[in-house]
């Protein structure tokens, strides 16, 4: 058994509490939040203890491991705090509002012995294993080429002022804005990439705000860029292009295009997402052989989109027993929950030190649209 605290109970906390319920060995101890009426609220539903103080939280000897669901600004000093009361840290992503400060949460872990993991864990789900192993079995043969799409939707657009966790936590969407899609959600794609391919070795990064005026309430607030593109190249030889973006139609999808094929993954926020898989020497499904037709002999596009390839069967029974609701269908305590068992077992977490230093500077150089760069950081 491994007793775990939480800080912060936003909207995401609830996502978290669900899924926790598929790891009885991940026990919380008990939350905290800087809003006592927030914390109050959460605390009542899910039966839960409120720490007092952040103090306590942190001075709990009975906590291995300190989860910060705290806003991305908060991440920095709430992860330096828990690393110097001696617990790990699982961190939402990113681990730092820059680089150095990312850098920083992980030399202070190395020097104390401790373990930092980063969010989002999306990067160890069903679907993800499934196309590592087509991958690694030689299906589509080398892997050349990755798109990877990060759209969610206008939001602005929609009543997300309404919107409510389980808990009755509001969305943060003001927030989100300053903040910026791009650390809000690049990591999703980011996880996936690296997992898969490894290491980036340079990159180019370009972001920009589309949107200023993002409704009732935005208009005085600086908003954060809503769109941005990462082409990288990763040291294994792959290609990849992540667009991430506050204002297309949602979009979430994954293409890998190897030497002999092609693998489709619909969705990066499923844990069991539907996976196409297709042979540049094998024959169309028939129904797209049908579509194909019908639009060369109309002079036309369909009004529909064909996920490209035949599905693949997922070799066996869901690890995840509950998951988060749609458009959420993460398990997001898996991630604590290999952490939990990696630093039991005595091995490195996979999205834990370099590698979450790795992701978190990604994401950073997107946001910021800087242009060519080289990253600092490797696994």
């Amino acid at each position: 058994m491994t007793k775990i605290a939480l800080v912060g109970t936003g909207f995401v906390a609830d996502y978290y509490m669900t899924t926790l319920a598929n790891y009885p060995g991940l026990v919380v101890a008990g939350t905290w939040d800087r809003d006592a009426g927030r914390l109050a609220q959460f605390c009542r539903f899910h039966d839960l203890r409120a720490y007092g103080s952040l103090e306590e939280c942190l001075g709990d000897g009975e906590t291995d491991i300190l989860v910060n669901l705290t806003s991305p600004d908060s991440h920095f000093e709430l992860n330096c705090a828990a690393l110097n009361a001696g617990k790990h840290v699982y961190c939402e992503k990113p681990l730092g509002m820059t680089f150095e400060e990312a850098r920083a949460v992980i030399e202070l872990a190395d020097g104390k012995g401790l373990t930092v993991c980063g969010a989002p864990a999306n990067g160890l789900s069903d679907a993800q294993q499934l196309v590592a192993g087509l991958i690694e079995a030689g299906r589509i043969g080398a892997p050349r080429l990755a798109y990877a799409e990060m759209e969610d939707g206008p939001v602005f657009k929609d009543n997300w002022t309404e919107w409510r966790s389980r808990s009755g936590a509001k969305w943060p969407g003001l927030h989100e804005f300053e903040v910026g899609c791009t650390l809000e959600h690049a990591g999703y794609g980011l996880s996936w990439l690296v997992s898969l391919f490894g290491a980036v070795e340079e990159g180019q990064a370009f972001s920009a705000l589309t949107f200023p005026d993002k409704g009732p309430g935005t208009r005085d607030v600086a908003m954060a860029p809503d769109f941005a593109v990462g082409c990288l190249s990763f040291r294994s030889g792959v290609t990849a292009r992540l667009t991430c973006g506050l204002a297309a139609p949602r979009d979430r999808s994954l293409t890998v295009v190897g030497e002999e094929g092609t693998i489709v993954v619909r969705d990066l926020w499923d844990d069991r997402s539907p996976v196409h898989l297709s042979r540049f020497d094998g024959p169309r499904p028939l129904l797209q052989r049908l579509a194909g037709r019908f639009e060369r002999s109309r002079g036309q596009v369909l009004p529909l989109r064909l996920t490209h390839g035949r599905p693949v069967a997922y070799p066996g029974p869901t690890r995840a027993g509950k998951l988060a609701s749609f458009p959420s269908q993460i398990d997001f305590a898996r991630g604590i929950a290999d952490m939990a068992n990696a630093v039991a077992s005595g091995r490195t977490p996979f999205f834990s030190g370099q590698r979450a230093l790795h992701l978190t500077e990604l994401a950073l150089a997107m946001n910021e649209g800087v242009g060519s760069f080289t990253p600092r950081s490797s696994f």
